[in-house]
């Protein structure tokens, strides 16, 4: 990689403190006027942002949000474990050590490669809807939509979760120790502690809702109501009673008996905000294998989550509508570089919002939306000179009703896990709760998700049905995008996910760009300051020198908006000595191998 790349993308920012964290609404910055009232500013307070260098290892490596949920993935390995084995281990862990992004009361989606039999498959293990959920669940009294957070705090916000299920189906096709085993590390610290980290506790004394879980109260705040201290030794015995009983009994103890009856409970009871989740809801979910999207960009193939998710549609589209471009004489940092890559996400977020949904209530256009020729005809719309503005969604082959676009709120409270175990296979899992702490409905050690706020608020728009619009049994709409790339002997070349919300489309999608066109290694890709359009402003990470660059593209037609973008994107790449692990400086993540 030549050194002018290499500054680019380690030399790129200008700070003089800690980044901030975006908690909740950096990422919510351009969704619909009539709700932003609704948010509150983002908080200035640390990330732990530090440069990272690529981590190398021969045989196997874990890249995750924290380094106890790391060296968790990297014992089962060790014990002769798989990469969904580790993904397991890794899971269980950061619901203790990162509870605000994920646990066993969220939902994920997992991309597989099996090595052996070179094959993919996408794992949906996405919340699913009440049986008493309408289309009518976010709108007041006057048919209008509530308020954003009277919406997401309480039991009203909450799906089935889908985690546990999800990790049973990964664990029966690929996993290789038993499934009691995975849940040890875990365990352990739930019993002996674990201390709280700086984003953690940012996180924590920020929050203004969760301490009113007396529970939750308790086991993360002192008895004046502020969040204990960095470094605080957390033990959290309840939860690891719920993992001995899953470990031992399976996920049938989550979703039956003692613990679905107090979700469910939890949940009907809230008082303010009670939703319809019931003991049958949970007892009939279930995890789903699906066929990935899969499609070519130059050499290399890619594959990502299909439906529900709209992640791996709308990077094959980016990447699609990019193609005609020659990406790798466009300098990284340039002013060229943002503007063809936000006119392509322009076009791909267009399609997102008016198509994208779960393809069991609404048929979903994917041949049609990924084919050659639809996204030759969205590339010509791209203009090297001047910005689109706003783009309209197209007319794939395949779309048979007229829908109107679907406008939600997604948040960054996610994580990403990426392994490549001793056999080559591997795992791309994005996993969530949504909001930070989710629904605020703290039981039995762990937090349940706030998902079905995914859902578009409106189920119609002038008349016309939204794809994403609320119904009994669905799953939301996603920008989750767990991302599996092939180089041209078919050979596995990269493992790559991020959290972020919406933006989570737009943060892979410029870190493949940077790894596959540009030439850098992961963690310089990863590292790159974030930027890019979801069919409204061109969005530019605040406090990097690509803030240099709003003067030339408004020239270009650009509305400009700056602010923090913390990506939590980890990935690992192939290189001729073995893999390549880079972890994203915005968070506390590592990667590790051996």
């Amino acid at each position: 990689m030549s050194s002018h790349v290499l500054k680019q993308a380690s030399g790129a920012r200008r700070r003089t403190r800690l980044a901030c964290i975006s908690i909740t609404v950096g990422f919510a910055c351009t969704v619909a006027a009539q709700r932003s009232s609704d948010l509150p500013s983002a908080p200035e307070v640390a990330s732990g942002f530090t440069e990272k260098k690529a981590v190398f290892a021969k045989k196997y490596m874990v890249v995750a949000a924290h380094p106890l949920a790391v060296d968790a993935g990297l014992a089962m390995i060790d014990k002769g474990g798989s990469a969904a084995d580790a993904a397991i281990a890794v899971q269980l862990v950061l619901n203790l050590v990162e509870p605000q992004s994920s646990g066993i009361g969220g939902g994920a989606f997992l991309m597989h490669f099996d090595a052996k039999k070179n094959a993919v498959v996408a794992y949906d293990g996405r919340e699913e809807a009440p049986k008493g959920a309408t289309p009518e669940l976010f709108l007041d009294k006057d048919g209008k939509p509530v308020r954003y957070f009277n919406a997401v705090v309480g039991g009203r916000s909450v799906g089935v979760p889908g985690v546990l299920r999800m990790l049973e189906l990964a664990h029966a096709k690929h996993g290789k120790l038993p499934w009691a085993a995975l849940f040890e590390p875990a365990i352990r610290l739930a019993e002996n502690g674990y201390p709280i980290s700086p984003r953690m506790q940012a996180q924590l004394a920020y929050d203004t809702t969760l301490p009113n879980d007396p529970k939750a109260r308790a086991l993360f705040y002192l008895p004046d109501g502020k969040a204990k201290a960095v470094g605080t030794i957390i033990k959290n015995p309840e939860f690891a009673t719920v993992l001995k009983r899953i470990a031992k009994e399976g996920p049938d103890a989550f979703y039956t008996g003692e613990f679905a009856h107090d979700i469910a409970t939890a949940v009907q009871s809230h008082p303010t905000n009670p939703g319809t989740l019931s003991e049958q809801d949970l007892r009939d979910y279930r995890a789903r294998a699906l066929e990935p999207v899969c499609g070519k960009y130059r050499s290399y193939k890619l594959c990502g989550m299909p439906p529900p998710s709209s992640g791996g549609i709308a990077i094959l589209q980016i990447l699609g509508e990019l193609e005609r471009f020659d990406m790798k004489s466009v300098r990284p940092g340039s002013t060229e570089a943002v503007h063809l890559i936000s006119e392509a996400e322009r076009l791909a977020y267009a399609d997102r919002d008016r198509y994208a949904g779960d393809e069991r209530f609404t048929r979903i256009p994917v041949a049609g939306l990924l084919s050659s020729t639809y996204l030759h005809q969205r590339s010509e719309l791209i203009r090297p000179e001047k910005s689109m503005g706003r783009a309209e969604a197209g007319n794939p082959e395949g779309k048979q009703l007229a829908l109107a676009d679907g406008d939600t709120l997604e948040f960054p409270s996610t994580t990403q896990v990426s392994i490549v175990d001793a056999d080559g296979n591997a795992v791309s899992m994005t996993t969530t709760i949504e909001s930070g702490f989710g629904s605020r409905i703290f039981v039995h050690g762990f937090l349940l998700n706030n998902q079905l706020t995914d859902f578009s608020m409106l189920p119609t728009v002038n008349g016309v049905p939204v794809a994403n619009a609320v119904h009994a049994g669905k799953r939301p709409r996603s920008a989750m995008s767990p991302t599996l790339v092939f180089d041209g002997k078919d050979q596995l070349h990269m493992v790559i996910g991020s959290p972020g919300g919406p933006i989570i489309i737009n943060y892979v999608a410029k870190t493949l760009v940077a790894a596959l066109d540009w030439g850098m290694d992961i963690q310089a890709a990863i590292s790159l300051p974030n930027f890019g359009s979801r069919n409204g402003p061109t969005e530019i990470e605040k406090d990097t020198t690509y803030e240099n660059l709003i003067g030339p593209l408004k020239s270009m037609g650009h509305e400009v908006r700056t602010f923090e973008m913390t990506s939590g994107l980890h990935g690992i790449m192939r290189t001729s000595a073995g893999w390549q692990g880079g972890a994203d400086p915005r968070r506390e993540g590592v990667a590790r191998g051996k």
